[in-house]
């Protein structure tokens, strides 16, 4: 039986994720659907604030890391936020990640979680993450992991775009690689009418925190909200 909404879309997605690209020597994949309880989390969060028909505009990131989506399955959400702002309980180590810290500041500059996540979906080039010597690797890092993962994630954004996606405009969350490689992906591929980029959140809180809320202003902005 097809899925009836956005959530049940989503989470048979996540669910049905496998990555048979041969990685480059030393590279790791991070799958956190693969595990039960952060499927359950995931199951919780979708359910929440997915169990509808509307569509959506779609903001995309690099890869999840370690220490948010890499740990909940769910993107630019770390476990603090997800208990403490979506009050969903969590037994995670509760570990801030910087992205997530800036993420959910523009959300609830936005009007919350409930009305962000009704007009927004997250995702990444690469929906599944990466290490490497035990740190954070973005796709773009190596140029084998790279091209090896092209059909992979050309596949998974397809999948995704039927979640029921506003084709529009897309966000990019980095003005730089991630940037250049949707704009390439989209001229190939024409995902997108336009692609509107945004300064990512790890830059912002690691190089620009005294200009915070300038940042914040921005997104919103691009968002079709004023702050």
């Amino acid at each position: 039986m097809a899925a009836k909404f956005f959530s049940e879309r989503v989470l048979h997605f996540f669910s049905s994720l496998r990555l048979t690209a041969s990685l480059p020597r030393g590279v790791q994949v991070l799958n956190p659907y693969q595990d039960k309880v952060v499927f359950d989390l995931c199951k919780q969060f979708y359910t929440k604030y997915y169990a509808d028909n509307d569509n959506r505009k779609i903001i995309i990131g690099i890869n999840p890391g370690r220490f948010g989506g890499g740990i909940t399955g769910i993107p630019f959400t770390d476990p603090i936020k997800l208990q403490t702002l979506c009050n969903i309980e969590n037994d995670l180590a509760k570990k801030q990640e910087l992205s997530s810290d800036f993420i959910y500041r523009m959300i609830a500059a936005y009007g919350g979680p409930e009305l962000f996540y009704k007009d927004f979906y997250f995702t990444s080039v690469s929906p599944l993450g990466f290490t490497k010597d035990q740190k954070n690797l973005n796709y773009y890092d190596d140029p084998k992991l790279t091209e090896r993962l092209k059909p992979f994630m050309i596949e998974c954004l397809r999948k995704q775009l039927r979640f029921g996606i506003d084709t529009t405009t897309a966000y990019c969350l980095g003005e730089g690689e991630n940037y250049k490689f949707i704009s390439r992906f989209n001229d190939e591929h024409h995902f997108f009418e336009t692609i509107t980029p945004l300064p990512h959140p790890r830059f912002i809180m690691q190089y620009k925190r005294k200009s915070l809320n300038e940042y914040l202003d921005k997104y919103l902005k691009a968002f079709g909200q004023s702050s």
